[in-house]
């Protein structure tokens, strides 16, 4: 199935503060997009539109599967996000946080596919384990488990590589690769380091 993400125009204010306004691009199947700007020009805001999390104060958000246009709602669950809002539970082991945040977006995968998620992630020998003993690394990492659940054909990433080691940040790079064979990787960044990621950069706050 192929998959675009088009934005025209786009523009949001919180009340009369304006975040960004004219912003307009285009993202095809296999592509990758980063937007990177200081803080608090809108990175996060603009994910959360995508996603369908927030309205835009104006312009359009335009995804198309196999030519036939979709509602951000309908859009939805075609996104897998990893973000630092993103609320896991340190009372819960990590199997648990992954099994209850997947019936929140109506997905019951079986417990052989979170296992092996989390595997892939490098938690193996963590899954049972409450995550209050996790570090913040270890929790980016069962992030991206969580996003890559039900393979998206749209991976959002909000600054990917924060708290991660050199293998986690090897784990993010083949994450991104694998996700470009299959849809689009849309990301946000402040780390120079991270617009190797991008096929078009866009910056925001200019």
């Amino acid at each position: 199935m192929m998959i675009s993400l088009e934005v025209k125009d786009l523009g949001k204010w919180f009340g009369r503060r304006k975040v960004f306004d004219q912003i307009n691009f285009f993202v095809g199947e296999k592509k990758s997009l980063v937007v990177t700007g200081r803080n608090g020009s809108g990175k996060t805001t603009l994910l959360k539109i995508l996603c369908g999390l927030m309205k835009p104060s104006k312009g359009k958000l335009l995804i198309r599967l196999d030519e036939k246009s979709l509602t951000p709602e309908e859009g939805r669950n075609l996104f897998g996000l990893v973000m630092p809002d993103l609320e896991l539970y340190g009372e819960l082991t990590a199997l648990e946080n992954l099994m209850f945040l997947s019936r929140i977006r109506g997905l019951n995968p079986k417990r052989d596919v979170l296992r092996e998620k989390i595997a892939w992630v490098g938690l193996a020998q963590r899954e049972d384990d409450l995550l209050f003993s996790f570090s913040s690394g270890m929790k980016q990492r069962l992030k991206y488990a969580f996003a890559l659940l039900n393979d998206p054909k749209i991976l959002v990433l909000d600054e990917p590589t924060v708290n991660l080691d050199e293998e986690g940040i090897a784990l993010v790079d083949q994450a991104i690769l694998k996700q470009k064979e299959r849809g689009i990787v849309i990301l946000a960044t402040n780390e120079r380091t991270d617009l190797k990621y991008g096929d078009q950069i866009i910056q925001l706050g200019e």
